[in-house]
Formats: C-alpha cells, sequence, structure tokens
C-alpha cells in the first residue's frame, strides 16, 4: 500500500495561530518545561505605553524589557523592493487606469495586478500599458504598470465617454495590444461596452476569475456564474486578483508616433456640467470616499461635527459612541454596524476593536488620533498622531480654514 502525505487542516490552523498553545512548538520553538509537559506561562505580558496605559501584550511584541516596538525605526522602514523592468515589449495588455481624485482606485489595482498575472505567464516580453485621462497625484510605482499612456486635456477632463472610446481605438489601431482590461464599475464600465462594440469584439463583463481557456464571469444579479472563452474586451470585477506587491514597476512615459486627435461628434456631441454638490452627510457611509469617524475618546462634540463640515467629510462613530447616544445608530461603522470602503478613514478617540478594524478593512489610507500609542487602531493606521483629539483637532481646523477649499480637497 502506497503512502500517502496528507494534510492535517488542525495543525495548518495553528501554525497560522499565533496564540495557540502550541504555535511555538509547531514552528521549531520547544515550549515544554524539564519534565516533558507542555507549559504555558500562567502570568500575562504587560507592557506600559507613552500614556501610562497597561496593556496585555498577547503576542509577546515587548519583550522582555516591557518596552513597545511602535517607537523604533523598524516600524517606519520600508523594503526597497526589487525593480521589474521590461526592456524592449513585444507585445502590450492595456489597462483602462480608473481614478478617484487623482488616486488609483483599490479595483484598478486588482485589474492591474491580474493584467500582470496574464503578462508574466506569456513567453514572449509583455508589458502592461496604462491608458489614463487626467493626472496622477500619487506614485504608481507599486501598481503594476509598466508603460503609461498618459493623456491631459480639456476635451478629456470631467465625464468624456465618446473622447476616451476615441482614444482607445486609436491606441488599438496604434499598439494592438494582447488585451483590453478594465474595472467593470463607474465609467469604465460604459467605455468597456463602448471599446467592445468600437472593435468589433464581444467583451466579457464581470469577470472575477480567468482560467487557461475559459473565464467565469458573474451574471443573473450577482446569483449565476457563467463559463466562456476569453474576449480582447474584459471587464472585470473587484478582488479578481491580488493587487501587486513585489515589485516596483518602471511606468515609463509612452508616447505614440502619431499624435492622437479627436473628431469633431466626440468633442460636441456630450457635455460634462460638472459635478452636483452634495452634502456629506446624506451620503451612505458604505459609498462615502472620506470618513471622520469618531470613538470613545471624543469628548467635545459639536468641535467633531464642526470638524466634518469643515473638511468636507462624512461623520462615522465607533459602537461606544453609537450606545451613549452621541450618533444615530447608522452611522455606527464596523462588522455589526456599516462595512466602509473609504479612501481616507480619520479615526479620532477610536482604540480599534476587532469588529471596527474589520469593518474598515477595504480603507486605503488610515489616519488614527489617539491618547494609546499602543492600540490596535494605531497599529491598523497609515498615519498616527498621539495626543489630545480636541487639541489637534483645532489644530487641524485652522490649517483647513488657511486653505483653500481646492487645496483641501486635493489634500484628501
Amino acid at each position: 500500500m502506497s503512502e500517502l502525505n496528507r494534510r492535517d487542516p488542525r495543525l495548518a490552523w495553528i501554525l497560522r495561530n499565533r496564540l495557540h498553545p502550541r504555535h511555538d512548538e509547531l514552528n521549531g520553538q520547544p515550549t515544554r518545561g524539564p519534565t516533558g509537559l507542555l507549559r504555558k506561562n500562567p502570568r500575562p505580558q504587560w507592557q506600559y505605553g507613552p500614556s501610562g496605559l497597561r496593556r496585555l501584550d498577547r503576542l509577546n511584541m515587548g519583550g522582555a524589557a516591557g518596552v513597545t516596538q511602535l517607537s523604533s525605526k523598524k516600524r517606519n522602514e520600508q523594503p526597497v523592493l526589487p525593480l521589474h523592468q521590461v526592456v524592449e515589449p513585444q507585445a502590450y495588455i492595456a489597462v483602462w487606469l480608473q481614478t478617484s481624485g487623482g488616486r488609483l482606485t483599490s479595483h484598478c489595482k486588482d485589474v492591474l495586478g491580474q493584467a500582470q498575472q496574464l503578462a508574466v505567464a506569456r513567453e514572449q516580453s509583455t508589458a502592461v500599458l496604462g491608458v489614463l485621462c487626467g493626472e496622477l497625484k500619487e506614485s504608481v510605482e507599486g501598481a503594476g504598470i509598466d508603460r503609461l499612456l498618459q493623456i491631459q486635456g480639456p476635451e478629456y477632463d470631467g465625464y468624456q465617454p465618446e473622447a476616451w472610446s476615441q482614444l482607445c481605438t486609436q491606441v488599438e489601431t496604434a499598439l494592438k495590444p494582447l488585451y483590453w482590461l478594465l474595472p467593470d464599475s463607474g465609467e469604465s464600465a460604459e467605455l468597456g461596452r463602448r471599446l467592445g462594440v468600437a472593435l468589433g469584439e464581444r467583451p466579457a463583463t464581470g469577470v472575477w476569475k480567468l482560467e487557461a481557456d475559459t473565464l467565469l464571469a458573474r451574471n443573473g444579479a450577482g446569483n449565476r456564474d457563467i463559463s466562456r472563452p476569453w474576449s480582447r474586451v474584459m471587464l472585470l470585477l473587484e478582488e479578481c486578483a491580488l493587487p501587486c506587491g513585489e515589485y516596483r514597476y518602471e511606468a515609463g512615459p509612452l508616447e505614440l508616433e502619431q499624435k492622437l486627435e479627436l473628431s469633431a461628434p466626440a468633442c460636441s456631441r456630450l457635455e460634462d456640467l460638472g459635478q452636483v454638490a452634495v452634502d456629506p452627510a446624506e451620503i451612505p457611509l458604505a459609498e462615502a470616499e472620506f470618513i471622520l469617524s469618531a470613538g470613545n475618546g471624543v469628548h467635545d462634540w459639536p468641535q467633531f461635527h464642526r470638524a466634518a463640515t469643515l473638511l468636507g467629510a462624512s461623520e462615522g462613530a465607533s459602537r461606544v459612541a453609537v450606545d451613549d447616544g452621541f450618533m444615530p445608530r447608522n452611522r455606527q461603522v464596523g462588522a455589526t454596524g456599516t462595512w466602509v470602503s473609504a479612501r481616507v478613514y480619520i479615526a479620532i478617540g477610536i482604540s480599534g476593536a476587532v469588529q471596527h478594524l474589520q469593518g474598515i478593512g477595504k480603507c486605503e489610507k488610515v489616519v488614527a488620533i489617539n491618547r494609546d500609542a499602543d492600540c490596535d487602531m494605531v497599529k491598523r493606521a497609515s498615519l498616527t498622531t498621539i495626543g489630545d483629539s480636541s487639541e489637534i483637532l483645532a489644530e487641524l481646523m485652522k490649517l483647513v480654514e488657511a486653505k483653500s477649499p481646492q487645496e483641501v480637497s486635493d489634500a484628501a
């Protein structure tokens, strides 16, 4: 009888769970006593933060000295990723870059991750080409773009689907990309369907998985999956692939030999009258892009409301603030409230319970304002300010009042 190596799911779970008593043992770190019995330290590992609050160090991150690692330089050090280069591309995979406020959306980064997977799978030198109309306010070296074709001009600003379609058609004529990948949401979804008609291709919409010969697409109001052959124009759903994170990419500028020109109908049939002003308080939390959220550490609630109005942010709250009656229930953020996916999430006086951290899992930038430098929200945040929330909000409001509304919008 042949012996088969079988995977033990319980052991795999213990290897992932750092709080399990056998975790260290299975990772090569014995935790048995002199008599051979499995031992567990009954004394919890306490540590004191800068605010003087005593916290339980379950993972023993502070070590024997009882100091926190948050103040060490290792927390702020970012490893230098290797550079991914495509010297002379023989083929391209074109991706329409979906932006919000001059920054790539998380949906677009997922699509770029899928494009890089397709490019790596090909034997010949294939580059991911990002096509963009407008400006970028952030670095995209980690997004997965090998070549960047960026067009700016009044005829491309705002909502101009016909102009964008003509631009993509001219890129198709000049470079003949292997595939066109677009996010299946918002304006990109409409552009993908227009591009399919212009190229005479039947676009694949709602794609969430690419296999060897076929693709899986979501259909029937999201209740049914269909399998169909690949298309040259594919509109992908969120989480179709993991975003790029192992390399830095060149994002080298690309210019076409023939100058891009628009025909008259593309410039005159549609006119963008600009965005309609919307009260941030009326935006549902699940759709808000900028959220100012308050927790138990906020004591001056009128100041908090003034700050949200001045910043143009939607108001959110932790469960404690809602239970205490300071905020309505529809403004609760977390697994027991509303799951949010804001571009910027400012947490004021929120320690970071597990349910709250689950609810902000898809937020791109998290800013924490807290007294406790060792709380879980500080560990989750990209930027942290330690101090009294009222004093920090007062200084923030002074800075915002000194800037123009456009500068505040660009900063957010």
